[in-house]
């Protein structure tokens, strides 16, 4: 009983510090958006969320996180994909089939964020320079999960530049959806569009990559 009783107040303190970062990242996309990126500051939003500047600084280290809160799941998505493909799949193969997944189910994630966010990115250099990078980190991670597989150095060219052609695929297709977003369609429309130009965008990977790294 005195363990569960220790305990408790710890996971009391877990749910408290997940309700503050959501709090502070929302009351942040709020601002952003009502008034653009750029001149939003950290005492806005530690105003608006009723905390501390350092609290905010606590939980985002940089001003872009608040606007881009799911960097982690971005940058690690591909590399994951290829990790946890199936026996006889390849590296192709998983990513087409985890990208049309994600066009189905209209993943924020891969670009489903809808038009608000969209404008958000669009009018800032930083953020558009921020999500640059993370499509790069992405990359990065997904050479190295390659050159894993295949048992190659992971600065040898191959594995290098199959990223490079793999993650150059989606990083187009999250910029379709990007375009056709901010162009005014509709989330089910641009799910309906992306399937098909995201066969074609693949289908040109094939004769390149369609054995390469199979499980």
């Amino acid at each position: 009983m005195g363990t569960q009783m220790s305990a408790e107040p710890a996971g009391l303190r877990e749910i408290k510090k997940r309700e503050t970062r959501r709090l502070i990242s929302d009351q942040a996309t709020r601002l952003f958006i009502e008034q653009g990126f750029e001149r939003t500051t950290i005492a806005e939003i530690a105003e608006a969320a009723r905390v501390a500047k350092k609290t905010v600084t606590n939980y985002f280290a940089r001003k872009e996180d608040l606007a881009l809160d799911h960097q982690e799941e971005f940058t690690a998505s591909l590399a994951r994909t290829v990790a946890g493909r199936a026996e006889g799949e390849s590296a192709l193969a998983a990513l087409r089939r985890a990208f049309l997944a994600s066009v189905t189910a209209q993943d924020p994630v891969a670009g489903f964020a809808g038009p608000e966010f969209a404008r958000m990115i669009a009018d800032s250099p930083t953020l558009s320079t921020c999500l640059r990078g993370l499509h790069d980190r992405r990359e990065d991670a997904l050479a190295g999960v390659l050159a894993e597989a295949t048992g190659t150095p992971a600065d040898d060219i191959t594995p290098c530049t199959a990223a490079a052609l793999l993650g150059g695929v989606h990083r187009v297709l999250f910029r379709r959806i990007q375009e056709l977003t901010l162009a005014g369609s509709g989330n089910p429309e641009i799910a309906a569009v992306l399937a098909e130009e995201a066969a074609v965008a693949f289908d040109l990977l094939e004769p390149a990559l369609a054995g390469y790294a199979t499980a």
